[in-house]
């Protein structure tokens, strides 16, 4: 190390960890291993490491608390998510501030600002502000990973890939058997809603270009699917398959489907989106998001980046799974 003094990377790599790794232990944080402590200090011994005064300083007035504001604090969605991000803060010895994000663009900032001083950093799942609403909401200065948000602009970004999920759902749907699909729908302005929307009728024209895109409004809750199928049989509409936007909507479709005498899955074929918990009890076909991992990297990418070993401008896409269960039959068999 003649020549130039030695980083917090020159101790990562002697001691074989992650800069992060180095950062904890050095801090004294008890999410550190013994062992690992033990050869990190021993590296920046053998090194001559010594900590920037400023950043020294800067790291010991931190809060290791990290905020989170979400459109939503109930239901199995974000409990999942919750649940991961949780377990993840408490592996790198942080903890977590819970808040509601509002539709509203002034409320949310609100809901931002009011992190500030508290938190080293924020996550914010913002599916329904546009680009301009988000940037003016978020604190200035503060790191943030932005889930799912339209645009993240320089900050750490995590998005679902929906056209990848909604696509394999179709042709899930069209492959065994099903003909006249409709679309239960989320929110319009909410970027998950929207984009699944525009999913469906692109996965409808790749895989059933003879058959009509129908689709019918929602609200991503459970009654949202019973109110869009009480409205498809009032209108007395064809269908014999529903691709709800969410798992909440397609249970409230089952639901309303059976109540009313409708045989389901026999008759009407039934899938949904995200795979909560409450989705494998019931045998919903849907495609899984591992929802608590991803709030769980959430945390991770986050916490990288306030500890200098992430890079906060890169988008991280989210592929769901499909997973086929009892709600979907093969009617292609004999």
């Amino acid at each position: 190390m003649k020549g130039r003094s030695a980083t917090i990377r020159d101790v990562a790599r002697h001691a074989a960890v992650s800069v992060a790794s180095v950062s904890r232990a050095l801090n004294g944080l008890n999410s550190v291993h013994p062992e690992t402590r033990a050869r990190v200090v021993a590296s920046a011994k053998t090194l001559g490491y010594v900590p920037h005064a400023g950043a020294r300083s800067l790291s010991m007035a931190r809060t290791h608390a990290i905020g989170v504001v979400l459109p939503d604090l109930h239901g199995e969605f974000f409990s999942e998510i919750v649940r991961g991000m949780d377990r993840e803060t408490g592996a790198r010895g942080y903890h977590l501030l819970l808040s509601n994000m509002h539709a509203d663009a002034e409320l949310a900032a609100q809901a931002m600002r009011s992190m500030r001083g508290r938190v080293d950093g924020l996550i914010v799942m913002a599916p329904q502000l546009d680009a301009t609403g988000l940037d003016e909401a978020l604190p200035p200065g503060v790191p943030a990973v932005l889930v799912n948000a339209r645009d993240p602009g320089g900050h750490a970004g995590m998005r679902i890939d929906n056209a990848a999920g909604i696509d394999a759902l179709v042709a899930h749907l069209v492959g065994s058997g099903r003909r006249d699909l409709v679309h239960i729908a989320g929110p319009a302005g909410n970027i998950d809603g929207d984009e699944r929307r525009a999913s469906f009728a692109a996965a409808m024209a790749r895989h059933a270009p003879d058959r009509p895109v129908r689709i019918v409004a929602g609200n991503f809750r459970e009654e949202g699917g019973q109110q869009a199928v009480a409205a498809l049989l009032r209108e007395d509409a064809a269908f014999d398959a529903i691709v709800a936007a969410n798992d909440m909507m397609a249970l409230g479709a089952l639901t309303a489907l059976r109540t009313a005498g409708v045989d389901a899955p026999g008759a009407v074929a039934v899938t949904g989106f995200d795979d909560i918990p409450l989705a494998r009890y019931l045998g919903l076909t849907t495609v899984r998001l591992h929802l608590a991992e991803m709030g769980a990297r959430a945390v991770a990418r986050l916490v990288d980046t306030l500890e200098g070993a992430e890079d906060a401008r890169t988008l991280e896409l989210v592929t769901p799974e499909l997973v086929v269960r009892t709600t979907t039959p093969d009617r292609t068999s004999p």
